[in-house]
């Protein structure tokens, strides 16, 4: 029998979050030695959107992208070398209907899979498949995609998430070394949100949410948060690690699963 593999929403900050020494990188060192072993890993990137279809990276061996600028040359040079995974492909189309997914051979894997895999699985040696966000769907037709993939998780597949709840660029510099009211409040509320497995407050937020409007901005690191929310399954405990918030920027981070994984890191 293949043991239930947890789901995991990472934030992931800046690219230098994987090669800098600190808390939310060693949590995620730690998490990758404790983990069963995948048989495969899915991830879902802020930092692929797509219209109409979500689109999975095809290839024997996806390239790494450096999908940014003005970061030193060693981070340029990292490279993570992970095989695709056809079976995983088939898998998706399986699911969610072979019309719905788009394999992409153009694409790889961006710092926001590579960028969390890397401190994890530094080996590179599980099979890995990138997925888009189809910015056609709602919210709501998020966690009903995600819902989909449950079934993964007892078939040897590491669903992540990879994004922010906070995250606001534009509100960088004015709230930097700060931990803001509305970005306090916002995390907390997600964090309850996702504990109690409460979709509607992931989903719905009032026009006059000023805290909301500010957190999410435009939506791409919040969005994957939905997948391993929808992949949760009966009897599963969340937990929540690496909840720390910089001005405009949280790193928090849920297992979603067997919880006492946490404890094993702490």
């Amino acid at each position: 029998m293949t043991q239930r593999l947890p789901a995991l929403f990472l934030g992931h900050g800046s690219p230098m979050t994987t090669i800098t020494d600190g808390p939310e990188r060693r949590a995620w060192q730690a998490l990758g030695k404790v983990l069963p072993r995948p048989q495969a890993i899915l991830v879902i990137s802020a930092h692929w959107e797509t219209e109409g279809a979500v689109h999975v990276t095809a290839g024997e061996w996806p390239k790494t992208i450096h999908d940014f600028r003005g970061f030193p040359p060693e981070l340029f040079a990292l490279q993570y070398p992970a095989p695709g995974s056809a079976k995983l492909i088939a898998r998706l189309e399986a699911l969610l209907g072979a019309h719905l997914v788009q394999p992409a051979s153009d694409w790889g894997f961006d710092h926001g899979a590579w960028g969390v895999m890397q401190p994890m699985f530094p080996d590179a040696n599980i099979p890995m498949v990138e997925m888009s966000l189809d910015r056609s769907l709602s919210p709501e037709q998020h966690l009903a995609l995600a819902v989909k993939f449950a079934p993964l998780r007892d078939e040897g597949v590491l669903i992540v998430g990879s994004g922010n709840v906070v995250h606001n660029l534009g509100l960088w510099r004015q709230f930097a070394g700060t931990r803001p009211d509305w970005a306090v409040d916002f995390q907390r509320r997600v964090n309850a949100a996702v504990v109690a497995g409460d979709h509607a407050a992931l989903t719905h937020f009032a026009p006059g949410d000023e805290a909301a409007a500010a957190a999410i901005n435009s939506a791409e690191h919040y969005l994957p948060l939905l997948y391993p929310v929808g992949a949760r399954l009966p009897g599963d405990e969340v937990g929540v690690f690496n909840d720390t918030i910089d001005g405009a920027l949280s790193m928090t981070c849920y297992l979603i699963g067997d919880t006492g994984l946490l404890a094993r890191i702490n």
